[in-house]
């Protein structure tokens, strides 16, 4: 998509086909997203909103079908506009799998509603399951061919069938993200379980079974930041054969994640206080790590025992 445009982009397609998905991950992406705007006031959302947004995405469903007759009409007097940039992404899918997503939801479809078609009998009669095929989809045939004008109006068409929600969003970011894809990240973050564990740590490992440099008078005041206290947490044997272990399993796991669409992963680390041995153990992990991968570091307690 062109940077020297603001962007407007118009989801729409069929019942069932993901624009509920698509307008999480465009917002992930950094648009503004507006759900179930009627068409007749998308000229007036791009006037109030286009100087504060430069990505704006609107998602028009066919809740009410007369709607669609304007959706047209709108774009292109949007389209006049030197400054704006209208797409429409279509999505679609395929009769069989919009029958099972709606079985699977237990929703109607909009126009089931206005008696053209009898797509969940067999959801709310199961005994007719030998009803024809043909009678269950008149509401899907009914709204495909509502959606026609649009869809072969439409810049972009994503068939989501056979597209996990993974790849859905790739392809949404290869489509319309300025950055593409995020490089994959790792941070690691030493914590203490006294104070509570970090609630978006991807992996969490407690090593409080570690000798604890705690009952060292001459070490308690420091942390594991500081060589002696480093030094007397990673040179046991103990921590030495976990932390190998340890890493062994990361450096496994981690291509695993990456394979599955992860943009970033944060590893704690905790002990008791989050001052010695989670300071030392992430230490040497980020050390280790980041010879392969972007990392980060934190140690979230560790200003608490700075000394005055």
């Amino acid at each position: 998509m062109a940077d020297d445009k603001k962007q407007l982009l118009i989801v729409t397609g069929m019942s069932g086909a993901g624009k509920t998905v698509v307008a999480h991950d465009l917002e992930d992406m950094g648009y503004f997203v507006v759900d179930n705007l009627p068409p007749t006031l998308l000229g007036s959302f791009w006037d109030y909103n286009s100087n504060d947004f430069h990505k704006l995405a609107v998602v028009i469903d066919l809740r009410v079908k007369t709607f669609y007759t304007d959706l047209l009409d709108e774009v292109n007097s949007l389209e006049d506009n030197g400054n704006v940039q209208a797409t429409i992404l279509f999505l679609d899918a395929s009769d069989d799998v919009l029958v099972a997503r709606y079985k699977e939801t237990r929703r109607l479809p909009p126009l089931a509603n206005n008696g053209k078609g009898r797509l969940l009998d067999g959801i709310q009669e199961e005994r007719r399951i030998l009803m024809p095929i043909k009678n269950r989809l008149d509401g899907i045939q009914e709204e495909r061919r509502i959606l026609m004008p649009i869809k072969n109006r439409s810049n972009y068409i994503i068939n989501t069938s056979n597209l996990s929600t993974k790849d859905l969003k790739q392809k949404l970011i290869n489509t319309f993200s300025d950055r593409k894809r995020q490089p994959f990240s790792i941070e690691v973050m030493s914590f203490g379980f006294k104070y509570g564990m970090p609630i978006d740590a991807d992996i969490v490992m407690d090593v409080r079974f570690l000798p604890n440099p705690f009952y060292i008078p001459e070490l308690r005041p420091f942390t594991g930041l500081d060589k002696r206290v480093f030094d007397y947490v990673m040179n046991k044997k103990e921590t030495q054969v976990f932390y190998q272990k340890l890493l062994d399993l990361l450096e496994t796991a981690i291509p695993g994640y990456i394979k599955e669409g992860k943009e970033k992963l944060t590893i704690a680390i905790g002990c008791t206080g989050g001052q010695h041995r989670s300071v030392s153990i992430a230490q040497q992990l980020a050390r280790d790590l980041s010879k392969k991968y972007p990392v980060d570091i934190t140690h979230r307690e560790v200003s608490r025992y700075i000394r005055k």
